[in-house]
């Protein structure tokens, strides 16, 4: 990596990972219930909800912070990432299930069904299971994208056509004869590679390779931006129609970058799903979409940790706030934080930040500059 890639920000955010990927796990694993510093199992599973959250996020920045692709139905890549992995883990039950069927899910043979479908075959693999995580959610995006942006479709009309892709999936995926769960979707996982996965070692095993995962991500997202594919990405963010002027395929770039964030996507929900033990269509909605985007609005578009800090942050409050009076309020406050943001802080928390840093540098230049002309004055006199 380049020393423009491992700046000391980037650093200092894979060291925080570092330390909660092993800290958490240890809090929980070696100390007593009773400890002040021990940390429940419950709140490590949130934690590594919050983990894959950011990942998501993540995902999003890379398009809309530095191609300005804004995406509306990043949730369905998410979602589908998710659904191949809670494959993998019904396959896992084998004849454990309510009805016994060592080869199909007990919602199979609830509804009658006589053989697994084909969609389902090969998911007792876990290599194969992973493959699908990635494969399934970047192929979605690869044609999705390839017909979106042979078309310049763009702004606006781009985030619709997203959102109308999520929605069509979550009603799909709500159809019974569809052969992914239904309304119910996929739960009652039992193993994960042999392990179990309710037990606290498989927990902390998890939120350790959430953090992992979520580190890998940032360390890619850098060097794509960091490169001269990324500074095509933001030329063709500041001025498309010039970008394509000056001869860049710009519709290839943006298919790249959408097929590589959906990818990051599929990873993310892959590990939200054991970590959290049910995946439904639920996980379609259109309101996950547009949430996601807020996060990375509030943390700040464009920054990358921004949009960590962002999922963390509006997650975190979401999990306090929808758990006392103001639960049924919590809409209406996210709400008013995206608008409070858009007006206040357009640039968000992090972009605020920085832009402020960069403004005082810059003044102090100019003044260092300004003193340096003054002294030199007297010299030339002389």
């Amino acid at each position: 990596m380049t020393p423009r890639v491992l700046d000391p920000g980037t650093i200092a955010f894979l060291i925080i990972l570092a330390v909660a990927a092993i800290g958490v796990p240890l809090l929980n694993l070696a100390t007593q219930d009773s400890s002040a510093l021990h940390v429940p199992t419950y709140l490590m599973a949130l934690f590594g909800k919050y983990v894959c959250f950011a990942l998501l996020a993540l995902s999003i920045d890379l398009i809309w912070g530095f191609c300005g692709i804004l995406s509306l139905g990043h949730g369905a890549f998410f979602a589908l990432g998710g659904y191949a992995m809670g494959m993998y883990l019904m396959r896992q039950i084998g004849g454990r299930g309510v009805y016994g069927n060592p080869l199909l899910p007990d919602f199979m043979v609830f509804l009658n069904w006589k053989e697994l479908p084909l969609a389902w075959w090969g998911l007792s693999s876990f290599p194969y299971a992973v493959l699908m995580v990635l494969l399934v959610p970047g192929l979605l995006a690869l044609v999705f994208g390839w017909f979106a942006f042979r078309s310049r479709v763009t702004g606006v009309h781009f985030s619709i056509i997203t959102q109308a892709m999520t929605f069509a999936l979550l009603l799909a995926f709500f159809r019974n004869d569809f052969g992914f769960g239904g309304n119910n979707g996929l739960t009652d996982f039992k193993d994960i590679l042999g392990f179990n996965v309710q037990a606290d070692t498989t927990r902390a095993a998890l939120f350790a390779i959430s953090c992992v995962a979520l580190a890998l991500g940032y360390v890619v997202c850098r060097v794509l931006v960091s490169s001269k594919f990324g500074m095509v990405l933001i030329a063709i963010r500041d001025a498309e129609s010039r970008a394509r002027f000056l001869g860049y395929r710009v519709e290839s770039y943006k298919l790249a970058v959408f097929t590589i964030s959906a990818c990051m996507a599929g990873v993310a929900g892959a590990l939200y799903v054991p970590q959290v033990g049910i995946i439904n269509p639920g996980e379609f909605s259109p309101a996950n979409s547009i949430e996601a985007v807020i996060w990375v609005a509030v943390g700040g578009r464009g920054t990358l940790v921004g949009a960590v800090a962002g999922a963390i942050l509006v997650n975190y409050a979401k999990t306090t706030f929808t758990s006392g009076p103001l639960a049924p309020y919590w809409l209406f406050l996210l709400g008013g934080l995206f608008v409070g943001v858009t007006l206040w802080l357009p640039r968000g928390i992090f972009g605020t930040i920085a832009h402020w840093r960069a403004f005082r540098r810059s003044r102090l230049a100019e003044a260092d500059a300004s003193d340096a002309s003054a002294s030199a004055k007297p010299l030339a006199a002389e």
